[in-house]
Protein backbone atom coordinates (compact mmCIF):
# COMPACT_ATOMS: atom_id res chain seq x y z
CA UNK A 1 0.00 0.00 0.00
CA UNK A 2 1.61 3.39 -0.86
CA UNK A 3 1.56 5.94 1.76
CA UNK A 4 -1.28 8.15 0.13
CA UNK A 5 -3.72 4.89 0.80
CA UNK A 6 -2.40 5.06 4.16
CA UNK A 7 -3.46 8.45 5.13
CA UNK A 8 -6.89 7.69 3.28
CA UNK A 9 -7.54 5.17 5.43
CA UNK A 10 -6.66 7.03 8.40
CA UNK A 11 -9.21 9.34 7.28
CA UNK A 12 -11.77 7.10 7.19
CA UNK A 13 -10.77 5.64 10.39
CA UNK A 14 -11.09 9.74 11.63
CA UNK A 15 -14.23 10.59 10.06
CA UNK A 16 -15.91 6.87 11.70
CA UNK A 17 -14.43 8.56 15.21
CA UNK A 18 -15.39 12.38 14.19
CA UNK A 19 -12.07 12.94 15.00
CA UNK A 20 -12.46 16.90 13.86
CA UNK A 21 -8.66 17.73 13.52
CA UNK A 22 -7.40 14.40 12.01
CA UNK A 23 -10.23 15.15 9.73
CA UNK A 24 -8.83 17.94 8.89
CA UNK A 25 -5.25 17.51 8.62
CA UNK A 26 -5.65 14.03 6.76
CA UNK A 27 -8.02 15.96 3.71
CA UNK A 28 -5.13 19.26 3.68
CA UNK A 29 -2.28 16.43 3.23
CA UNK A 30 -4.53 14.53 0.37
CA UNK A 31 -4.95 17.36 -1.46
CA UNK A 32 -1.17 18.43 -1.17
CA UNK A 33 -0.70 15.04 -2.26
CA UNK A 34 -2.65 15.10 -5.29
CA UNK A 35 -1.40 18.64 -6.78
CA UNK A 36 1.78 17.41 -6.35
CA UNK A 37 1.05 14.24 -8.48
CA UNK A 38 -0.79 16.25 -10.65
CA UNK A 39 2.10 18.29 -10.73
CA UNK A 40 4.37 15.85 -11.37
CA UNK A 41 1.97 13.41 -13.43
CA UNK A 42 3.13 10.64 -11.64
CA UNK A 43 2.58 9.27 -8.25
CA UNK A 44 4.94 10.46 -5.65
CA UNK A 45 8.07 8.69 -4.32
CA UNK A 46 8.60 7.83 -0.64
CA UNK A 47 10.68 11.13 -0.21
CA UNK A 48 8.51 13.16 -2.21
CA UNK A 49 5.84 12.32 0.21
CA UNK A 50 7.71 13.42 3.22
CA UNK A 51 8.46 16.65 1.83
CA UNK A 52 4.77 17.44 1.23
CA UNK A 53 4.39 16.35 4.97
CA UNK A 54 7.92 18.84 6.19
CA UNK A 55 6.04 21.82 4.15
CA UNK A 56 3.00 21.44 5.92
CA UNK A 57 4.99 20.97 8.90
CA UNK A 58 6.71 24.31 8.39
CA UNK A 59 3.66 26.07 7.58
CA UNK A 60 1.76 25.40 10.80
CA UNK A 61 5.19 26.25 12.65
CA UNK A 62 4.75 29.66 10.84
CA UNK A 63 1.08 29.87 11.43
CA UNK A 64 1.79 29.15 15.05
CA UNK A 65 3.79 32.13 15.45
CA UNK A 66 1.98 34.34 13.62
CA UNK A 67 -1.39 33.61 16.07
CA UNK A 68 1.20 34.15 19.24
CA UNK A 69 1.97 37.66 18.01
CA UNK A 70 -2.11 38.29 17.00
CA UNK A 71 -2.98 36.91 20.83
CA UNK A 72 -4.62 34.19 19.79
CA UNK A 73 -4.23 31.41 21.54
CA UNK A 74 -7.26 29.35 20.59
CA UNK A 75 -5.78 29.08 17.20
CA UNK A 76 -2.65 28.26 18.45
CA UNK A 77 -3.67 25.37 20.23
CA UNK A 78 -5.91 24.20 17.27
CA UNK A 79 -2.94 24.53 15.28
CA UNK A 80 -0.46 22.73 17.56
CA UNK A 81 -2.80 19.85 17.57
CA UNK A 82 -2.67 19.72 14.30
CA UNK A 83 0.98 19.73 14.21
CA UNK A 84 1.40 16.82 16.09
CA UNK A 85 -0.61 14.73 14.00
CA UNK A 86 1.51 15.96 10.78
CA UNK A 87 4.82 14.92 13.12
CA UNK A 88 3.23 11.87 14.06
CA UNK A 89 3.06 10.60 10.17
CA UNK A 90 7.19 11.17 9.89
CA UNK A 91 9.46 8.46 10.51
CA UNK A 92 11.51 8.63 13.43
CA UNK A 93 14.71 10.69 12.59
CA UNK A 94 18.18 9.30 12.26
CA UNK A 95 20.18 10.62 15.42
CA UNK A 96 23.60 12.25 15.21
CA UNK A 97 25.71 9.02 15.00
CA UNK A 98 23.39 7.63 12.71
CA UNK A 99 23.78 10.31 10.32
CA UNK A 100 27.39 10.45 10.76
CA UNK A 101 27.58 6.54 9.76
CA UNK A 102 25.18 7.26 6.94
CA UNK A 103 27.46 9.91 5.75
CA UNK A 104 30.86 8.05 6.13
CA UNK A 105 28.52 4.72 4.26
CA UNK A 106 27.62 7.59 1.11
CA UNK A 107 30.86 8.80 0.65
CA UNK A 108 32.57 5.56 0.79
CA UNK A 109 29.98 4.33 -1.36
CA UNK A 110 29.65 7.45 -3.97
CA UNK A 111 33.63 7.05 -4.24
CA UNK A 112 33.24 10.95 -3.14
CA UNK A 113 36.75 12.85 -2.93
CA UNK A 114 35.72 16.18 -2.58
CA UNK A 115 33.59 18.97 -1.93
CA UNK A 116 31.91 18.67 -5.78
CA UNK A 117 30.68 14.99 -5.63
CA UNK A 118 29.01 16.29 -2.39
CA UNK A 119 25.18 16.07 -4.02
CA UNK A 120 25.96 12.48 -5.09
CA UNK A 121 26.26 11.46 -1.87
CA UNK A 122 23.23 13.43 -0.69
CA UNK A 123 21.47 11.67 -2.74
CA UNK A 124 22.54 8.79 -2.08
CA UNK A 125 22.02 9.10 1.63
CA UNK A 126 18.50 10.71 1.22
CA UNK A 127 17.03 7.75 -0.76
CA UNK A 128 18.54 5.43 1.64
CA UNK A 129 16.95 7.10 4.20
CA UNK A 130 13.46 9.06 2.81
CA UNK A 131 12.15 11.43 5.38
CA UNK A 132 14.73 10.53 8.19
CA UNK A 133 17.37 12.99 7.90
CA UNK A 134 16.93 16.93 7.56
CA UNK A 135 18.63 17.69 3.82
CA UNK A 136 20.36 21.19 5.95
CA UNK A 137 21.76 19.32 8.53
CA UNK A 138 22.80 16.17 6.01
CA UNK A 139 24.44 18.94 3.61
CA UNK A 140 26.38 20.52 6.49
CA UNK A 141 27.34 17.18 7.42
CA UNK A 142 29.03 15.90 4.31
CA UNK A 143 30.19 19.30 3.39
CA UNK A 144 32.36 19.09 6.69
CA UNK A 145 33.41 15.67 5.91
CA UNK A 146 34.73 16.03 2.19
CA UNK A 147 36.60 19.55 3.19
CA UNK A 148 38.88 17.62 5.55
Amino acid sequence: MNLRAEIEEKLKEAIKNKEKEKISVYRLLITNIKNKEVEKKRLLTEEEFYSVVRTLIRQHHESIESFKKGGRTDLVEAEEKELKILEDLLPRPLSEEEIENAVLEGIKEVGAKDRKEAGKVIKFIMEKYPGRIDGKKLSEMVLKRLSG
